[in-house]
């Protein structure tokens, strides 16, 4: 029988471009494999993958989509809570999944099925039709520390961590203060959180967790995982850094046609093309981040005071109390969510694009001197691979306890210090970007990243740490 591997994404754009990335990464080392994705359609911008599914499906012939039929959700979900929604929609999606894989191995030998950390609902699916199930854990090796650690740190204390303000010690990781957990686990009365326990739960259980890093970038938490010291009370699964993936085709325009896309690929990059060399710092804050009113006036008075050149992304701030964008927006009005005057001011040295920027292909012009990043792993891994040094100014999900890695651990960004209200004030704005452009520490994030992006190359080149871990990974389908 012919050779195959499910792949199982979450729905956020995010998670299925680094998936679609390991699909590729399967296939250059074994060409004759047939790629086999399923698509649960996400509670929010149901259609906003279909441009890049499109694409892929056009150009990568053994890389087959699925897409399962749309699940109804009760009337008493709440919409606000995108966590909740996504997890309700693979939890619903279940029976769906199992048609599909049973189709599946009909007609192919399954070597794996490999879930997102998000769809570990499916993981008895795969269990039931005797296919190994693994994890890839599109975040970093820190990060699945926590959650390996996470029942643990349930178990020793009664309090949410958004109330506990200590600093907790994870095996592998810098003392994280417990108000920079993942988002989702902050409150233990909330029911993502028991969602989030039961999955970890779930990690050890499986038959290996493919993760989108590289050993010279966190060295001590892989140490932590593989030396078992993340879960204390059993076995741990064989950890597989096959990373950085990239996607460098930088698709993120979602629902934008390919015209759309392709014109403010070339808007952005002319420009650019104006600048000297390191000169501009670049915002932009992922497929999901949103700013109030207020944050992007505050925004654009720190980035005129700091003098610095600028690329900025700017979206309509969010509506209906939603936190992130998952409802389709609207183009941003410019003149009234900017201060008056400001684009006019800065017209010689500053950018503002509405809506988004083709980030890859940004941080790669040699133009680029800096990021301010929401600190999503993808584009923590892009922004490493360009040896772009990074302003950390973390939004949602796990984005907090990245800045920590980032900032402490790593050395390859500044903070970006908010308020207890999460406010962040021009002064802050201000002195980041100056400190990141012009002083010495920001000197030295600079030479800490451009030697991981070396690193980061030699870990995907022949006979580096990522290649190996991909042979060890097909070496254990052999054993099989």
């Amino acid at each position: 029988m012919a050779e195959a591997v499910v792949l199982y994404p979450s729905p956020p754009i995010g998670h299925l471009l680094a998936m679609v990335e390991l699909g590729k990464l399967l296939l250059s080392h074994r060409p004759s494999l047939s790629i086999h994705i399923l698509i649960a359609t996400p509670p929010y911008q149901a259609e906003s993958t279909a441009p890049y599914i499109a694409a892929v499906s056009s150009t990568i012939p053994s890389i087959v989509f699925h897409k399962l039929p749309k699940v109804t959700l009760l009337p008493s979900t709440d919409v606000t809570h995108h966590e909740f929604l996504t997890f309700e929609v693979l939890r619903l999606s279940n029976p769906n999944v199992h048609e599909t894989l049973l189709s599946i191995s009909k007609d192919y030998k399954v070597h794996a099925f490999i879930m997102d950390f998000f769809c570990t609902v499916a993981f008895k699916v795969a269990v039931d039709l005797s296919i190994p199930p693994y994890f890839f854990y599109t975040s970093g090796v820190a990060t699945l520390c926590s959650f390996f650690y996470l029942p643990t740190l349930h178990n020793n204390t009664t309090k949410s961590f958004k109330e506990l303000n200590l600093l907790l010690n994870i095996p592998g990781v810098p003392p994280v203060p417990s108000a920079d957990m993942p988002k989702p686990v902050l409150d233990r009365n909330d029911q993502v959180y028991h969602i989030f326990i039961n999955n970890s739960m779930y990690l050890p259980k499986s038959a290996g967790i493919i993760i989108n890093s590289f050993e010279s970038l966190e060295p001590r938490a892989i140490k932590a995982i593989r030396d078992g010291l993340c879960v204390p009370d059993g076995p741990t699964p064989p950890l597989y850094c096959i990373g950085p993936l990239i996607d460098d085709v930088d698709r993120r325009s979602g629902a934008r046609s390919n015209a759309a896309g392709e014109g403010a690929l070339d808007d952005c990059l002319m420009w650019l093309d104006k600048q000297p060399s390191k000169s501009v710092v670049f915002l932009c804050f992922g497929s999901l981040g949103l700013f109030s009113a207020q944050q992007l006036k505050e925004i654009a008075e720190g980035l005129e005071r700091s003098e610095q050149r600028f690329l900025w992304v700017v979206r309509n701030p969010p509506l209906e109390n939603l936190s992130v964008a998952i409802k389709e927006q609207s183009e941003p009005d410019l003149n009234t969510l900017l201060p008056m005057g400001f684009l006019e001011r800065t017209k010689e040295r500053g950018k503002v694009v509405k809506s988004w920027a083709p980030q890859v292909a940004v941080l790669n012009h040699d133009s680029i001197g800096g990021f301010v990043t929401h600190c999503g792993w993808n584009s923590v891994l892009e922004s490493v691979c360009a040896g772009v040094p990074m302003v950390a100014w973390p939004l949602y999900a796990e984005q907090r306890f990245n800045r920590v890695l980032l900032v402490e651990e790593m050395k390859i960004a500044l903070p970006m210090v908010e308020s207890e209200t999460g406010f962040v004030d021009s002064s802050e704005v201000e002195k980041r970007v100056r400190e990141l452009m012009e002083w010495e520490q920001g000197k030295l994030v600079r030479e800490r990243t451009v030697a991981m992006k070396h690193a980061a190359k030699a870990a995907m080149s022949e006979g580096g740490s990522s290649r190996l871990a991909l042979a060890k990974l097909f070496e254990s389908w052999k054993k099989e």
